[in-house]
């Protein structure tokens, strides 16, 4: 049998990925350490490849593979919005994002 320092050991949470969750053995909500900007950018990029699929959809050239182009809408639909949700990015967040960047790029060139 194992010994008491062992069964103390499990209740502090230091046995498989238990320093991980809360202090009530609940998993924590949401990423805490990584960093918002390359998140929300990579978002950004997703809603660029979204737009982009999205437009092929409507060209006549594409219309051999349209069902294809709309399941890969569907999919690219779900990851942004299962990663929106784990990051807790809110979709006003995303352009705010963009239209900074975009007024930074504005005052670069005027200079």
């Amino acid at each position: 049998m194992r010994g008491s320092g062992f069964r103390e050991h499990m209740r502090e949470g230091h046995h498989r990925g238990g320093r991980h969750r809360g202090m009530d053995g609940t998993a924590q909500r949401g990423a805490k350490t990584f960093r918002r900007g390359k998140a929300i950018s990579f978002l950004e990029m997703l809603h660029v490849k979204r737009a982009t699929i999205k437009q092929q959809l409507e060209q006549p050239e594409f219309q051999s593979i349209q069902q294809i182009l709309i399941g890969e809408l569907k999919a690219i639909d779900m990851v942004i919005q299962e990663f929106s949700q784990l990051f807790d990015i809110q979709e006003g967040e995303t352009t705010e994002a963009a239209d900074s960047r975009q007024e930074e790029n504005v005052h670069e060139t005027n200079e």
